[in-house]
């Protein structure tokens, strides 16, 4: 997370929606004595109340041996759209740097594993998450796939809690420089951006996220 309180001010619902329409990031959990930390990316479940993650992983993911020992504490970190900017951009002062925005959703808590019959139930809850975003497109469902090979899926890999205890957000979208030049810049990053989702970057830059 940055350390500047100017791009942290974003509320807790703000980081907790993010992170939810997201639906996947890197866990990352200290391996102790195994050697650490272990990351593992996952497409992942938030609920409402912001309060748990579940995911699962495959049995042989490093993970979940550390997990077999008892819960451990984790992190899930969220990313979203990034850039470079150009100091150019800004219109403005010509003693400004380069720099790079970006979006990053941090939930961090206490990872366990969950009993293999919400297995089911949650495969399904996960799929659905993704499927009604494709909409007209008529949903998938696990029930397509014949039992016996959804049950040989299902046993190799197990399912897995983060209760979350924190959320920390950073929204770096040069909310340190006047209106003016966070505009400016917003346009050129829309129309020739260096990065990852600089349309969405762009629309984020002018249209900053709720603060508490």
């Amino acid at each position: 997370m940055h350390p500047s309180p100017l791009f942290r001010q974003a509320s807790r619902e703000a980081n907790l929606a993010f992170a939810g329409e997201r639906g996947f990031g890197i866990l990352a959990v200290g391996a102790g004595d195994a050697g650490g930390p272990l990351l593992s990316h996952i497409p992942f479940l938030l609920a409402e109340d912001g309060g748990t993650v579940h995911a699962h992983l495959a049995r042989p993911n490093p993970i979940l041996r550390c997990l077999e020992q008892g819960e451990r504490p984790a992190v899930l970190a969220v990313g979203g759209p990034d850039g470079y900017i150009s100091p150019d951009w800004y219109e403005a002062d010509p003693g400004l740097v380069p720099t790079w925005n970006y979006v990053a959703v941090h939930l961090r808590g206490v990872l366990r594993l969950r009993p293999e019959e919400t297995l089911r139930t949650h495969l399904d809850e996960l799929a659905a998450q993704f499927e009604e975003r494709l909409s007209p497109k008529r949903p998938w469902r696990t029930t397509k796939v014949p039992e016996r090979q959804l049950e040989a899926l299902m046993r190799a890999i197990l399912p897995v809690e983060l209760v979350v205890e924190r959320v920390d957000g950073t929204w770096k979208l040069n909310q340190n420089r006047p209106d003016a030049a966070r505009l400016a810049a917003a346009g050129h990053m829309e129309s020739s951006g260096l990065g990852m989702e600089t349309a969405l970057l762009a629309g984020l830059m002018r249209n900053l996220p709720e603060a508490d």
